[in-house]
């Protein structure tokens, strides 16, 4: 198989490298930049390296540097941003702080003749964000792209199949950074774009056949998107070996466990162990309002009522779980910083009592889930669900979680994803929900004064979860959902809506 070495400095866009990667149809791999050698890179058969961003100065001692023996392989090599910067330090260059002219957003740049520039404009928008630059090219480079600020915004060694891009070709604010990522992995590298989900799909089913034969296997099921796909081509791996246990912990959409429960029993036909532990998740859950505390009581108690249920049906060697890529980067890989823990990642407790877990989505991202779930031959209306995260509605119940307040919540979101579908707006928005805020407010209803919650509605557009903007929904599906809410939910007497993109806000609020 084809694949490209995305090398991980410690960037948040190393997970956006590889997707677009993916989306050229070449398998791309993310690693550490202390955890691989160039000597296993050159025996690990990578079609090319690409060296991601990162927080550092190169010319910081302490900063991740490289041995320059990778120049030396014969392997494509494309840096970009400190990637770009390490790549021209490693060469023999020279980078310095870039002072009063450092570039931030969007900056037009004028390039060269250069392999990774073939097919796009002389001159075309680039997305900056560096505080250094390199100020001499090494020797046997040239300069192949500046701005007005940056003498050296592309370089290459066209020989050696060397290049670095100072900007960001992965985002989709540079105009033309496909174009110039499909030179790199076509033109340069010579990649032929053969992996595709049907690949993907058929050599994990393979894999799990060999890794776990003769072991039983227990899914922790959540009915969402990606446990359902894990679900699903587990299934097909080990058959009757499978066990999927729903925990119902209460805090589903309305009428949402019952959903999921019959759509595994009528359409997958696959075994399902439904475990309602609403009362024990509210009682660990007494008193607690931190978020980080909530996802790890959550995460705790997931496992526990999944090893309890292990317990009833025998020795169970493998936990599986839906595991993305996204919920992986958020919740610290490398040098990364930790944004919040995820229900399938951070949230488990340090000891459990499974042999192993199996997380068979973990390097994909959520339109690649999608595209599995569809080559499993899982229904579409299941497969383009609304992501919903593990801990369900306990996060976006800010403050202590109550029955009442949980009542609240459901009644609401319920009302505004029913008024989203009336007006046709699933496809525009990716996710879309309420959250019940710990504000209250004063309110007046039939002349009479109250005092009840403010329920925030958000609704957020994004093709990878890494970044996302936040909806312009129609003002008049906001009023009538509004009114909705305020009218027919006892306890709420404010509705507002969330316009903050991601970043500076995560997508859920907790």
């Amino acid at each position: 198989m084809e694949k490209v070495l995305v090398l991980d400095f410690g960037g948040q866009y190393d997970q956006l490298i590889a997707r677009r990667v993916r989306e050229l149809g070449v398998y791309a791999e993310i690693i550490a930049y202390n955890r691989i050698t160039p000597q296993e890179i050159a025996s690990a058969g990578y079609a090319g390296v690409i060296l991601t961003g990162g927080p550092n100065s190169v010319y910081d001692p302490t900063s991740p540097h490289f041995d320059p023996t990778l120049l030396t392989l014969g392997i494509p090599v494309l840096g970009i941003c400190y990637g770009c910067q390490l790549l021209a330090w490693m060469a023999g260059g020279t980078v310095q702080s870039a002072g009063a002219v450092s570039e931030y957003g969007k900056v037009t740049f004028t390039a060269g003749k250069s392999a990774i520039f073939g097919g796009i404009p002389k001159q075309s928008v680039c997305w900056m964000s560096h505080t250094d630059y390199i100020s001499t090219p090494p020797q046997s480079f040239s300069v192949v792209a500046v701005t007005e600020n940056c003498p050296c915004a592309a370089i290459a060694d066209e020989q050696r199949k060397l290049y670095g891009v100072q900007f960001h070709p992965e985002v989709t604010h540079t105009a033309y950074g496909k174009q110039i990522l499909h030179n790199f992995i076509f033109s340069v590298c010579g990649c032929a774009g053969t992996w595709t989900a049907e690949r993907f799909t058929a050599s994990a089913i393979e894999r799990y056949k060999r890794e776990l034969a003769g072991k039983n296997v227990l899914c922790a099921l959540s009915g969402g998107v990606d446990s359902s796909v894990a679900a699903v081509l587990l299934h097909r791996a080990v058959g009757d070996r499978l066990t999927c246990v729903f925990v119902d912990h209460g805090f589903l959409r309305k009428d949402e466990g019952d959903l999921v429960e019959k759509m595994f029993r009528e359409r997958f036909q696959i075994p399902i162990r439904r475990v309602n532990a609403k009362q024990r998740f509210l009682t660990a859950l007494r008193g607690v309002t931190e978020p980080e505390q909530k996802r790890k009581i959550i995460g705790r108690e997931f496992i526990r009522v999944f090893e309890e249920e292990a317990a009833k049906i025998g020795h169970v060697h493998v936990l599986v779980q839906g595991t993305i890529y996204p919920d992986v980067v958020e919740s610290g890989k490398g040098d990364a910083a930790t944004i919040k823990s995820h229900h399938n990642v951070g949230g488990l407790p340090d000891v459990i009592r499974f042999d192993e877990i199996a997380e068979p989505l973990r390097d994909l991202f959520k339109d690649e889930v999608r595209a599995v779930g569809l080559e499993l031959g899982i229904p579409s209306d299941m497969v383009w669900r609304q992501p919903f995260p593990g801990p369900g509605l306990a996060i976006r119940m800010i403050g202590e979680i109550t029955e009442e307040k949980l009542s609240i919540l459901q009644e609401a979101d319920a009302i505004f994803r029913d008024e989203i579908v009336a007006a046709g707006l699933e496809k525009e928005a990716n996710q879309y929900f309420a959250v019940l805020t710990n504000t209250k407010t004063v309110g007046v209803m039939g002349d009479a004064r109250t005092y009840g919650y403010t329920v925030a509605l958000r609704a957020v557009s994004t093709d990878d979860f890494m970044t996302a903007d936040w909806s312009r929904l129609p003002y008049d599906v906001l009023a009538k959902a509004s009114g909705r809410i305020t009218a027919e939910v006892q306890g709420v007497s404010r509705v507002v809506y969330d316009i903050t993109s991601k970043p500076p806000a995560t997508v859920e609020w907790e």
